[in-house]
Parts: C-alpha cells; sequence; structure tokens
C-alpha cells in the first residue's frame, strides 16, 4: 500500500514538473513565504517609521519601491503586507477546506434525508452574494484580521462541500469501502481512513484557488477601509492610500497592485497545474 501511493506521489510529481507555468507558481509562493518570514532581515526600515523629511520618494537605490505620504518605505511595507495576505489566506481556506470537507463527507456518504438536507443548506448559501455578506457582517464587527480570516472561511466552503460530496458518491460503493464495511469498520473509520484519501485530489485543487480568491477579498476589504486597519501594512490598504497620490505617485499603486496581481496569478497556475497533474484523462 505505501510502495503504491510512493508510486503515484512520484507520477505526480512527475507531471506536475512538466506544467511549467505551474512550477513557476510554486516558486513565487516559496519566494513569497521566505521573504515574509525573512522581512526583517531583507529590509533595514521599520514598515510604520514615519519620516517626514523623505515624503514621497520616487524609486531609488535607498527606497527601492519609494516612499509615501508619511515617508515610510513602500518596499517595506508590500513585504511586511505579504504577511497578512499569506495568513489570511491559508487560514481562511484551511477553515473553509475543514468545513466543507466535513460535511461534504457526511452528506456523500449517508445520502437520503442527510445529503438533502445538507445540500438544500449549500443552496440557501450560494444564493448570497458572498462579498456582499462579507462586507454586512464585518461592518456590524470591529475591523479585525481575525474576523476577516473567519468570515472568509465561514463564507467560502460551499464549493468544497460539493466536490467532496461528488467525490465520495463515487467511492462509497467501491470494493474496498464494501471490504472494510464488512469487517466491521465504523463509518468515521470507513470515511476518515478509506474514503478522504482518495477524495483529496478536488480538495487540493479548490484550496489552492481558494488562496488566491482569499487574498484577493481581503484586499478588496482593506481597500474599502473595513479590513486590515492602518498603520498595519496590506496591500489593499496599501491601494487605498496610493490612490491620492496617482497622478504624480504612481508607485504608491503600483508595487501593491503588482504584488496582487503575481500572487493570485501563481496560485492560479499551482491549482491548475495540481488539477492537470490529478485529471486521469491527461496520464500517459
Amino acid at each position: 500500500m505505501a510502495s503504491g501511493r510512493n508510486r503515484l506521489f512520484f507520477e505526480f510529481c512527475g507531471r506536475f514538473s512538466r506544467n511549467r507555468f505551474a512550477v513557476a507558481g510554486v516558486l513565487v509562493v516559496l519566494l513569497l513565504f521566505v521573504v515574509s518570514l525573512l522581512a526583517p532581515y531583507i529590509t533595514p526600515w521599520d514598515p510604520d517609521a514615519i519620516d517626514a523629511y523623505h515624503v514621497l520618494l520616487p524609486p531609488s537605490s535607498a527606497h527601492w519601491f519609494g516612499t509615501d505620504g508619511l515617508g515610510r518605505d513602500v518596499f517595506t511595507r508590500v513585504i511586511y503586507g505579504a504577511r497578512i495576505s499569506l495568513k489570511v489566506g491559508f487560514v481562511s481556506v484551511g477553515i473553509a477546506v475543514a468545513i466543507g470537507t466535513l460535511l461534504g463527507l457526511i452528506s456523500g456518504y449517508y445520502g437520503g434525508f442527510v445529503d438533502s438536507v445538507l445540500m438544500r443548506f449549500v443552496d440557501i448559501m450560494l444564493c448570497f452574494p458572498t462579498f456582499f455578506l462579507i462586507l454586512a457582517v464585518i461592518a456590524m464587527l470591529e475591523p479585525s484580521i481575525w474576523y476577516i480570516m473567519a468570515i472568509i472561511g465561514l463564507t467560502g466552503w460551499m464549493g468544497v462541500a460539493r466536490l467532496v460530496r461528488a467525490e465520495v458518491l463515487s467511492l462509497r460503493e467501491r470494493d474496498f469501502v464494501l471490504a472494510a464495511r464488512a469487517l466491521g469498520a465504523s463509518d468515521w473509520r470507513i470515511l476518515f481512513h478509506h474514503i478522504l484519501p482518495n477524495a483529496l485530489s478536488p480538495v487540493l485543487v479548490s484550496a489552492s484557488l481558494g488562496v488566491a480568491g482569499a487574498i484577493l477579498t481581503e484586499s478588496a476589504l482593506s481597500f474599502l477601509g473595513i479590513g486590515v486597519q492602518p498603520p498595519t501594512p496590506s496591500w489593499g490598504n496599501m491601494l487605498t492610500s496610493g490612490k491620492d497620490y496617482l497622478e504624480f505617485a504612481w508607485w504608491l499603486s503600483l508595487f501593491p497592485g503588482l504584488a496582487i496581481l503575481i500572487t493570485v496569478l501563481a496560485y492560479n497556475l499551482v491549482g491548475e497545474g495540481i488539477r492537470d497533474a490529478l485529471d486521469p484523462r491527461l496520464r500517459r
């Protein structure tokens, strides 16, 4: 069993590595992780340090991305903003994947009344415009990074639940599941030991794409002023502060915007690469 799983893993890695765009996406994601973790060692500037003598300086050798209206180094704030974006992306997607996977497993395995109730609840949740639902909830609460992560996760699990349910519906009648049931294995053991490992493929793809969506949502909320609050650097609130200087300080909006674009594109490329590598129709 272990050797078979190892063989499948190496086959997946081989197919994934042949996708140059997906590999490029992985390299960008790894670079973001390294840069965000080593931020204090990469830049000598404090992201919140105000310097009234160096306001709105264009990009130079001293300040690679220039300075903002308070004299803060934009390069430093972009790096520290990566921490916020990555944290929001992974925590919120982790919440969504956990909820969606659990409900999808239960719905697909038990079927019948349980499946009908859970899927109707999913349909109701899908009827709400997710972004406006997040706006309404956050508007009633105090703006906080923790609220943002929780709300994005609690409103983003429906797609995962449907994907997992579809996989479980096809797996629950397989021979290995029937054999485990005949040996007296409990439902929870069958779900988490036999079915879940074989239903993870769409979850991995959805999680990769979900991180990109969560980063975009956090940036949009911060841009609107109800996300991460200044002076904590976030790519969204950096865009907000930069729009007032757009005519003569283009760097304030360009570099945070590029950071969002490159990060979201990288995660989308990784997700597409995982999907193609796991697609049995593309195996040779």
